[in-house]
């Protein structure tokens, strides 16, 4: 890996003299370096060697998009061998546990993360009224860690020799993740998840770091902290959680690469303390859930008002609960660790932060909610999505709060019913935001539209398929069925086969999200006007849509007619249901 790095410095030290180029956002004149003046380099040389953040927010998009499929492809294989209670599909309960274990792996730290930096990188630029990122190289070198942090998670699935995926599950508990046992994870597959893992978190901290500096010190002289936008107040949020996290993941992966590669004891049995492990993850593990939601409500708070006609209800409440959650996210860890036998006292503690944090969420709901009453609401997709968000979120939220009290928690704890909430917030809630601002931004980014039935026809899909897989799996928890399972008792179904065919409807709603993606973005008619969703007849329009008209105004003409285009959600909509 080492010696893979040095040649791409060496070659992109050939491609461009980096000594003389002067970012423009770090204070350097145009005419500096004349850097801003060339042409971007042609091809594939151009993606390799960009340090244009919205470029760079396309290469995290598409990486996010690649690590969605193959997440849920590896998801589909699963609920395949779940529709029986025998092992019928996979054959093996060890390809199950692999399946699992980097299906987690791949939706938290290669979609999840990846996704919302492909948001930021685009448009905190733009909205803030930046000439780039704070720091445009290291942004580069961000994106590319993760590709071999990507093909080091993947490498047991590859035909490796001696190389088997990692059975850990995604929370990597020891003494199982060091290789403790007369088990196959002392296989050389585990350490080079932990490798990609810590790739992964390299990266997420330099992004971090690039944010917050973009963020502080690159505001336009308008922009000050009164009117900084909500999304650019989440993004600052999650980034200083990032900071205070990732860096404890990093420190507590590489403890257990020493147990396991160099006898230490961190962990291991036999002077370790197998506990420690889960304080340390969990210390990172809850404040990556907030890392991981917070920028979607951000495009939820920032989107929703645009199709209810009016400004966000209560946004410095809005501003403060964001805040608010950052802070308190670092005191729930251990409600993961009730049914550990830690002191009691302890435990009381963690409930009652656990239930508290539930208030700046609450809070955020009811403005989304109290935003949308009374107000002129046009249900295109982007505001589909919207909603479809809130409904999850509330749903998942309401669940989470049983398992934040200790009784109820030691209950059902390990059981379906952790699966089905942690998927309302992750999939229902965090995957529905996502959506929700590609849909929305789309015409901005492409300068072209969607196909409007097939993002319906997605919503919808994904609506319902969101309700039965994950409710199912409510039930199946309440009835006590373990998680983490290849094989169940008969009298589980029926329930499991429900929630197969939810993951279906989501699987053909995901077929048609990408196959309209790729189609409108080749293919789909051009955006007539630099205000598509009509936002200036309410007051609504925003800087990056402004950017986008003045891209607009000084494109050069290429000839080409552009036909007339019914806009998702515009005039035309008005008089078919929209």
């Amino acid at each position: 890996m080492g010696a893979f790095l040095v040649g791409v410095a060496a070659f992109l030290a050939r491609v461009e003299d980096w000594r003389s180029y002067t970012p423009l956002g770090a204070g350097g004149g145009v005419g500096e370096s004349g850097y801003a003046h060339r042409e971007k380099p042609a091809g594939l040389i151009r993606w390799l060697t960009t340090v244009d953040h919205k470029d760079i927010g396309l290469l995290y998009g598409l990486y996010a998009t690649i690590a969605f499929v193959v997440g849920g492809l590896m998801v589909m294989l699963m609920r395949a061998e779940l529709t029986t209670p025998a092992e019928d599909v996979l054959g093996s309960a060890t390809f199950y546990n692999s399946l699992l274990t980097s299906h987690g792996i791949t939706m938290l730290f290669l979609f999840g993360t990846p996704i919302i930096a492909a948001f930021a990188n685009y448009l905190i630029p733009l909205i803030i009224g930046a000439d780039d990122m704070a720091f445009p190289r290291i942004n580069a070198i961000a994106f590319w860690l993760l590709p071999p942090g990507a093909l080091l998670i993947w490498a047991g699935f590859f035909p490796i020799p001696d190389v088997i995926p990692a059975q850990t599950a995604w929370t990597m508990y020891t003494p199982l993740s060091a290789g403790v046992g007369a088990g196959n994870q002392a296989n050389v597959g585990v350490d080079l998840m932990l490798l990609g893992l810590h790739l992964t978190g390299v990266s997420a901290t330099m992004g971090a770091v690039n944010f917050i500096a973009t963020i502080f010190t690159e505001r336009a002289e308008e922009v000050t902290w009164a009117n900084l936008d909500i999304f650019s107040w989440t993004i600052l949020t999650q980034s200083g959680l990032i900071l205070f996290a990732f860096p404890l993941l990093g420190s507590a992966l590489v403890m257990l690469l020493l147990d396991r590669n160099f006898g230490t004891t961190f962990f291991a049995v036999g002077g370790g303390d197998p506990i420690l492990w889960q304080h340390l993850f969990w210390f990172f593990g809850h404040p990556e859930v907030y890392i991981l939601v917070l920028p979607p409500m951000g495009i939820i708070s920032y989107v929703l008002p645009r199709f209810s006609g009016r400004k966000l209800f209560g946004f410095k409440f809005v501003v403060y609960s964001t805040l608010a959650i950052g802070v308190l996210s670092f005191g729930v860890w251990a409600h993961h660790m009730f049914a550990t036998g830690i002191d009691p006292r302890l435990r009381a503690s963690f409930m009652a932060v656990s239930l508290a944090i539930a208030i700046p969420s609450a809070v955020k709901t009811f403005n989304w909610i109290t935003t949308m009453w009374n107000g002129d609401l046009r249900l295109t997709t982007p505001m589909l999505f919207c909603i479809g968000f809130v409904s999850n979120f509330i749903i998942g939220g309401v669940t989470g709060v049983f398992l934040a009290s200790v009784p109820v928690d030691l209950v059902l704890h390990d059981t379906y019913y952790v699966v089905g909430h942690f998927h309302y917030i992750v999939m229902g809630a965090i995957t529905f935001a996502g959506m929700a601002g590609i849909y929305y931004w789309f015409p901005l980014v492409t300068g072209r539209w969607y196909q409007r039935s097939l993002a319906k026809a997605h919503f919808w899909l994904w609506m319902v398929g969101t309700n039965i897989t994950f409710f199912a799996m409510v039930l199946l928890g309440y009835g006590g069925m373990p998680r983490r399972y290849a094989t169940y008792l008969p009298q589980f179904a029926t329930l499991h086969q429900i929630t197969t065919l939810g993951a279906a409807l989501l699987f053909v709603g995901g077929l048609i999200w990408v196959y309209n993606l790729f189609v409108s973005w080749m293919e789909g008619q051009h955006v007539q006007s630099g205000d598509p969703w009509k936002l200036a007849d309410k007051n609504l329009n925003t800087a990056e849509w402004d950017w986008f008209e003045r891209q607009r105004e000084t494109a050069v003409v290429d000839g080409g007619r552009e036909e007339d285009v019914r806009a998702d959600g515009g005039e035309d909509a008005e008089h078919d249901g929209e």
